[in-house]
């Protein structure tokens, strides 16, 4: 046999920026405008889960006002795969475990309900978010994790989502790899352009009447005796009867009860330029979402505009566009060789945030109220929960993830994760093992969860 071919190297005029932002309606500044003095609720973070929350108060008729210290959606509202799904990062039978099968039920149907509201959101607003409801499949990065598919599809059928097993010698009628052991393709689900539907959900806002600050950081925020809470921001203090801290993976020293709770980690993102169409064609047959069962798992999708966007967690370490954009660009095309001598134009990364169970998190801390903790559901999520939290803080009643405990992160930890390249080393020894066929948990879902 010859010898193998070596890859081609990386092209380097690639643009360090999002491609969502490239692509994305441009948006009004919204910087510099009078603050109000006091507000019914003062809302810390613009992204999806802020400016939805927004969104539900106006239309509720509180008077609420929404703080952002960069720009609207600058984080990872605008920044993320595009990849929604329903489920959690463990999936139904993990979840009756911890949880007990009445709660689990509801937690996973909340998920659902939150597919139902985006989707449902985007095509009665008509907005321009480029959905492809195809589903998704979950690629078994080892055999072992391919040997439980076919518990987790009835397990995912019995609360109430449709999951099929695709075979290894079935997958290419899913996939143009031969590089897993088998698939998992789970309807609902599918993707979306994060960066449109966040614009189109910032114009839904406000149209409500939503009351929306950019380039506006929040310092502090402090209870007073009467229980009302006075937010401090560089641009001023508002008075506020209740406060909603939204700003997962980015959260400060504003909110130290939830940065205590809370891991921000990387991930980074990388996309070609267009595909011919044939090509596309045959990486990705029948348009869905994928990723893999790894611990350091990839995730990917064809754009609507035939570009390769492939994403995933290359480091648990600080690190850059460019060191990333050669890593992801490797690990590519190890899934995807077809797709060498086509140019990344696109390499950009994030913070997604993580908790101790790896679910998301609503509740109260203090008097303050948060919705964060995505651990890979945020597409969806963030939008519901936003949504949730103004129907709570409104009279209502709190959804099924406000009765789980938010654990502290068992570490002399104040928002920089010190441990996590400790963690990373254990997950690729792992990853490592399972391939070798080494008993070891699943890499990143579980029993069929689907934490991107």
């Amino acid at each position: 046999m010859g010898a193998m071919a070596a890859k081609p190297a990386l092209n380097r005029d690639y643009e360090r920026r999002p491609y969502w932002w490239a692509t994305m309606p441009p948006l009004h500044d919204r910087s510099g405008r009078q603050l109000p003095d006091t507000v019914d609720v003062a809302i810390v973070g613009g992204g999806y889960t802020g400016v939805a929350a927004a969104r539900k108060l106006a239309l509720q008729g509180a008077k609420a006002v929404l703080l952002e210290a960069e720009t609207l959606g600058w984080g990872a509202s605008t920044r993320n795969g595009g990849i929604t799904h329903p489920g959690f990062k463990w999936g139904p039978r993990t979840l009756a475990k911890r949880y007990g099968e009445p709660l689990a039920r509801t937690l996973y149907r909340e998920t659902l309900d939150a597919l139902e509201l985006t989707y449902g959101l985007i095509r009665d607003n008509d907005i321009d978010a480029e959905l492809r409801p195809a589903g998704w499949l979950e690629l078994a990065w080892a055999p072992s994790h391919f040997e439980d598919f076919a518990e987790e599809a009835r397990s995912l059928e019995d609360f109430g989502v449709h999951a099929r097993v695709v075979d290894r010698d079935r997958l290419r009628e899913e996939i143009g790899t031969p590089m897993y052991h088998g698939g998992l393709a789970v309807n609902p689900g599918g993707i979306l352009h994060p960066a449109k539907w966040f614009a189109g959900l910032l114009a839904m806002a406000e149209r409500a009447g939503a009351d929306l600050h950019e380039n506006t950081p929040v310092r502090a925020i402090r209870r007073q005796a009467d229980g009302r809470f006075v937010v401090e921001t560089a641009r001023g203090a508002i008075l506020a009867r209740d406060v909603l801290v939204a700003t997962n993976g980015y959260t400060d020293g504003a909110a130290p009860s939830v940065r205590r709770r809370i891991v921000p980690i990387g991930s980074y993102i990388i996309a070609t330029e267009p595909l011919p169409e044939d090509l596309a064609r045959e990486v990705s047959p029948t348009g869905r979402a994928y990723f893999d069962t790894k611990n350091f798992l990839s995730y990917w999708h064809v754009s609507a505009d035939r570009r390769l966007v492939f994403g995933g967690r290359v480091s648990f370490i600080p690190t850059t566009v460019d060191r990333t954009a050669r890593l992801l660009f490797g690990r590519m095309l190890d899934i995807h060789p077809q797709v060498a001598g086509y140019r990344v134009e696109y390499s950009w990364g994030g913070k997604v945030a993580m908790t101790l169970d790896r679910m998301p998190h609503l509740g109260r801390l203090g008097g303050i109220m948060h919705a964060v903790g995505y651990s890979g559901t945020g597409v969806l999520m963030s939008t519901y929960l936003g949504t949730r939290a103004a129907k709570w803080l409104g009279g209502g009643e709190p959804p099924a993830l406000a009765k789980l405990p938010f654990r502290l992160v068992p570490a002399p930890y104040e928002g920089r994760p010190w441990f996590l390249p400790v963690i990373g080393e254990l997950f690729r020894w792992q990853d490592r093992l399972a391939v070798r066929g080494v008993p070891a948990s699943p890499g990143s879902n579980g029993d069929g969860g689907s934490g991107v």
